[in-house]
């Protein structure tokens, strides 16, 4: 089963790390990264960029119609999301534990009962 982990974050969280804990933090990532990755369960990480980059997209008469982002006024935001592939709840609940975060944030786990994959 497929489940997707999200951290959430806000910028003034981010902007109160000093500048040198940030390669510490980053290498503490890319090693949880690497280990998963290696056995088969983390099929992807992605971090986003900052929430004022976001865009709203719509469409009107059959064009898009782009605005500013995030669609909802928050301190709060999506700040990156990983696709976990378990035998079970219990293992990706396992691994979202095991983020270097989870022990200051929690990690927001979601099961993913569909998939359209890109190979189809």
């Amino acid at each position: 089963m497929k489940y997707l982990a999200m951290i959430y974050g806000n910028q003034a969280k981010w902007d109160s790390f000093p500048a040198e804990v940030w390669p510490e933090m980053i290498a503490k990532q890319e090693a949880f990264n690497k280990k998963y990755r290696e056995t088969g369960e983390l099929l992807g990480a992605y971090g986003l960029a900052d929430a004022a980059d976001a865009q709203l997209v719509r469409r009107k008469d059959g064009l898009p119609v782009v605005t500013d982002g995030p669609y909802l006024e928050t301190k709060e935001y999506m700040a990156s999301f990983y696709l976990l592939d378990c035998e079970s709840l219990e293992r990706a609940q396992q691994i979202a534990a095991d983020m270097p975060c989870a022990d200051v944030d929690p990690v927001e786990l979601w099961p993913v009962p569909h998939e359209s994959p890109a190979e189809a």
